[in-house]
C-alpha cells in the first residue's frame, strides 16, 4: 500500500509504503509522485517495508529521476536492518540520502 502527504509550506511529498515494496505497487507509487508536479524535495517512509525487491529499486530510481537526477533531493526515511543491507548491497546510499 502506498499512501502519500504534500506539504505546501515545506514542498516535501512525503511517500509512505506499507508491507512488500514491489511490482505490485508501482501504478500506486508512480502516481504519488507524477500527481505533485510542485514538489521540491521528497521523502519515502520505508519503516512499514516488510520485503523489498529490485523492481522497488527501480521505482526509486523512477522517483530520483523524476526528482532531477543527482540534484534530486530524496531521502529514504527508517529503512529496517532487512531493507537497509539491501539498499546498501545495491549502493543506494550513494544515490541517495538513507536517514533514520
Amino acid at each position: 500500500m502506498v499512501e502519500r502527504f504534500f506539504d505546501k509550506k515545506t514542498g516535501c511529498l512525503t511517500i509512505t509504503i506499507n508491507g512488500r515494496f514491489d511490482y505490485s505497487c508501482h501504478k500506486m507509487f508512480k502516481e504519488a509522485f507524477t500527481s505533485v508536479t510542485t514538489a521540491a524535495s521528497y521523502d519515502v517512509n520505508l519503516a512499514d517495508v516488510s520485503y523489498l525487491d529490485s523492481s522497488a529499486l527501480g521505482m526509486l530510481l523512477l522517483l530520483r529521476d523524476h526528482a532531477g537526477g543527482d540534484r534530486a533531493q530524496v531521502r529514504l526515511l527508517h529503512a529496517n536492518g532487512a531493507v537497509l543491507d539491501i539498499l546498501k548491497i545495491a549502493n543506494f546510499h550513494r544515490l541517495f540520502n538513507i536517514a533514520e
